[in-house]
């Protein structure tokens, strides 16, 4: 699968969440080291770059540390851009570790690639997609009526709702964030259902 090109620098804890993520997002991404952000000066002024330059992603784990570092990098950052996305709860254990974090839940390394994807393109933050051999094209959400047509932003609305990602989404996101998800047929057979009344 293709990866997402992400135009922000996305900010995650350890090397293993890098790891991770960079096999789902193409982008910069830049490493916490835990709490190490709080002595490191320079990657620090990285994310103040990143911040003002691009605007960053925050992704830090979903437990008290996770949200403690989340805290601290709003903190050091006065300018910019800055996004913040969550991990999901999830109880368990990453593969490596003999035991689970403290508070028992995944951290960024633990979650599936698929939920990965989904966190940024439910976000909206996907700004492109390298086609996959037959995409769904513009020409496709015109036939579709999901473009030129007076019911076309009533359609749009409930496929957003239905791949739960943002109401405010453009046309042109929309089509990226379904290229991620379906193939042509399966999002033909989905506009089919929601028309029906059967999503």
């Amino acid at each position: 699968m293709e990866k997402l090109k992400i135009s922000y620098a996305v900010v995650v804890e350890g090397k293993y969440d890098k790891i991770k993520l960079s096999s789902v997002i193409d982008a910069p991404i830049i490493v916490t080291n835990g709490f190490g952000i709080y002595k490191n000066s320079e990657t620090a002024r990285l994310i103040r770059y990143y911040a003002e330059k691009t605007g960053i992603v925050i992704l830090t784990d979903s437990d008290t540390a996770g949200f403690r570092i989340r805290g601290h990098i709003k903190s050091i950052v006065p300018k910019g851009k800055i996004i913040n996305l969550y991990s999901p709860e999830i109880f368990g254990k990453e593969k490596r570790k003999v035991q689970p974090s403290k508070e028992g839940k995944l951290g960024v390394e633990g979650i599936s690639a698929k939920k990965l994807r989904e966190i940024f393109v439910d976000a909206g933050i996907v700004n492109y997609i390298k086609s996959s051999e037959n995409p769904i094209t513009s020409l496709d959400f015109y036939e579709l009526k999901l473009s030129g047509n007076s019911n076309s932003g009533l359609y749009r609305k409930q496929i957003l709702n239905a791949m739960n990602l943002p109401e405010n989404l453009t046309a042109k996101a929309l089509l990226e964030a379904v290229n991620i998800r379906f193939t042509k047929e399966e999002f033909v057979q989905l506009v089919q259902k929601i028309k029906e009344g059967n999503v």
